[in-house]
């Protein structure tokens, strides 16, 4: 059998904490992982892990085990990439993860372009409004619109969101068009989950800056959810220009206190921070920068693709 696996499936098992979860990312038979560990044990004489129905650990032994082999796995990993970088075409398997309204409407096009110059690769694409941990879960690439709260990774920003405070024309005919950020609090207001200031809400003029906690009247984890709520008259949202520019444009959603700025949000590739990029990695997150672009407009890259 051969031991190079079966350390990287040791380490799995350790790191996911399961004979199981271990199986799945590897995408083989949990028969296949007892087998690659046994195989470790009864090569070394030591057991390395104890297990139970409920629960699996370490045993001392493995667990020195562990702290010596995952450096090690770290090292041959960097020299698989510098090899790669060597060859002339990206291939394997790519992971990505995205938020789902974003990935839905604009990712799609980027990705069958990119595999239109690199058919080798092939991509697992996961559309997921939370905040993935790219290590922990085994994705190469991540598309977050927002700011970055890791600083492990490396993100190569691809274009600036407007955020857009809109509601459509028959919601402010029925409870009118608030003329200042702290009329909010007297209307129905739909908010996104995850939004990285909470319930804040920020709006700029002249140097002053406004900071209203908004008590929702609807949240959501998806982006879409409150846009056709928006739509359909029962409240005022604050999105980007990704989910609502064609909105605005068509008048099917009209702006609520335009003359407040608000600061727009920026769209990241994020990949973990390596000393050596692989080939699908590299070449990926630059296609993305040229297909969404970095010097225009969210309204132009994005929007109108």
């Amino acid at each position: 059998m051969d031991t190079y696996g079966a350390m990287q499936t040791f380490a799995k098992v350790v790191e996911l904490g399961s004979f199981a979860a271990a199986a799945d990312r590897a995408a083989i038979a949990r028969s296949v992982v007892t087998r690659q560990i046994a195989f470790l044990e009864e090569k070394y004489g030591v057991r390395l892990l104890n297990r139970s129905t409920r629960k699996l650990s370490l045993t001392d032994a493995g667990r020195a085990f562990y702290e010596r082999v995952r450096p090690l796995l770290n090292e041959l990993a960097e020299l698989d990439l510098a090899l790669q970088a060597q060859g002339s075409q990206p291939t394997g398997r790519l992971r990505v993860a995205a938020p789902v309204s974003f990935g839905a409407r604009h990712l799609g096009p980027a990705i069958a372009d990119y595999l239109q110059h690199y058919p080798q690769v092939t991509i697992d694409v996961d559309l997921n409004d939370r905040v993935v941990d790219l290590i922990e879960d085994g994705y190469d690439v991540a598309v977050r619109i927002g700011p970055l709260t890791d600083s492990s990774l490396v993100a190569r920003p691809l274009a600036p969101q407007p955020l857009h405070v809109c509601a459509s024309p028959a919601y402010l005919a029925r409870y009118g068009t608030p003329q200042h950020p702290e009329d909010l609090r007297q209307h129905r207001c739909l908010h996104y989950s995850y939004a990285s200031g909470g319930n804040d809400w920020t709006f700029e003029q002249d140097g002053h800056t406004t900071v209203l906690r908004i008590n929702p009247t609807m949240r959501a984890n998806n982006g879409d959810v409150l846009r056709t709520a928006a739509l359909a008259g029962h409240g005022i949202i604050r999105q980007p220009e990704f989910l609502v520019g064609e909105d605005l444009r068509a008048g099917t959603l009209v702006p609520v206190l335009p003359g407040y700025a608000r600061a727009p949000i920026t769209m990241m590739a994020l990949y973990p921070h390596r000393r050596l990029l692989s080939p699908k990695v590299r070449s990926f997150v630059d296609h993305l920068e040229s297909h969404f672009g970095t010097q225009t407009s969210a309204a132009g890259s994005v929007s109108n693709r």
